[in-house]
């Protein structure tokens, strides 16, 4: 009766990480957003599936195809973003992306904090210069590069000091959520705000990633996945928004504080919006736990076969049913 016992408790404790569940969401309001090495997958991710995104948000990030050269970090006032569109049209050309007409009418928020000595803040103009050249209007691209922020996921009540570097979990309270108002500016400009002490009461769930994933994409076993209260039964369709973490900011070195803590959670709370937080972990390739944006998964690592490209792509297209 013990041994019964305990293979039921084992059962249950793994059935409720095992599966990413199937949920209701409104494929047209499909978005992404990250931080340092988050914000280029994110970036990659929209480029290389604009069919499917129709909005991005990034914080610290870089053009497509631009962080592998190291001026995308530290030098990137003497780049063009012009260059990077010859590279995303030769990328459509000869490897696998989506049309870029499909970003006409997207939108794009970028956060470059005039303390980041990581990516110098020149890099959100560089990727406001980029994306210029795809979209329709400019009033569809928020610039935020007026806020002495140093470099980690910016937060309007959790972290360390807004202006100093925290290598601990790279989380810093600037007292503003890049977390609403990135989400804000996707979707429109009419989301309900949370308050600084608003809690998520809906349910966050560990899911099996390795459903997805192959040992190229140097993923965790483990990811998460908010579901707000207003979407837990599936009678309406609900927003979805990918939210990849930074370098060193993944679970299995700082647990779930960047999924807790990020901002995410309440906006989407509030507002009925889904949040998936892939996750990847260090490895030999990857000391850093990093997205890749600097072909250790491969030579695809930014297309459409790329291994955490794919993967994530594939968690979306399951959890959209």
């Amino acid at each position: 009766m013990m041994l019964k016992l305990m293979l039921l408790c084992l059962a249950g404790h793994l059935a409720s990480a095992a599966d990413l569940p199937v949920l209701k969401v409104d494929k047209g309001h499909i978005s992404v957003s990250g931080i340092s090495s988050g914000a280029v997958m994110a970036v990659q991710f929209h480029v290389a599936f604009s069919s499917e995104i129709m909005g991005v948000g990034s914080i610290a990030g870089v053009p497509f195809l631009c962080a592998p050269q190291a001026a995308c970090m530290t030098t990137p006032s003497l780049l063009f973003a012009a260059e990077f569109q010859t590279l995303t049209a030769s990328a459509r050309m000869f490897l696998n992306i989506d049309s870029t007409t499909n970003m006409k009418s997207d939108k794009i928020w970028i956060f470059a904090g005039t303390h980041d000595t990581v990516v110098q803040p020149a890099a959100g103009r560089l990727l406001r210069d980029y994306y210029h050249l795809y979209v329709d209007s400019d009033s569809q691209i928020k610039l935020v590069d007026n806020i002495p922020a140093a470099h980690g996921q910016i937060t309007n009540n959790y972290g360390g000091s807004c202006a100093d570097l925290h290598s601990d979990n790279y989380m810093n309270n600037c007292g503003y959520s890049a977390a609403f108002n990135l989400l804000n500016h996707i979707y429109g400009g009419n989301l309900k705000e949370p308050a600084a002490n608003s809690v998520a009461t809906g349910q966050l769930l560990t899911f099996d990633q390795s459903a997805f994933t192959s040992y190229l994409a140097h993923m965790d076993t483990t990811g998460y996945v908010y579901i707000p209260t207003g979407c837990k039964d599936r009678t309406k369709a609900c927003k979805l928004h990918i939210a990849f973490h930074g370098c060193q900011m993944g679970r299995a070195r700082i647990g779930d504080v960047y999924v807790r803590h990020s901002g995410y959670n309440e906006v989407g709370e509030l507002n009925d919006i889904i949040i998936l937080y892939p996750q990847v972990v260090v490895s030999a390739l990857n000391p850093m736990g990093c997205w890749d944006w600097f072909g250790y998964t491969g030579i695809y690592y930014a297309f459409h076969s790329g291994p955490q490209m794919k993967a994530v792509h594939d968690m979306m297209t399951h959890i959209s049913g």
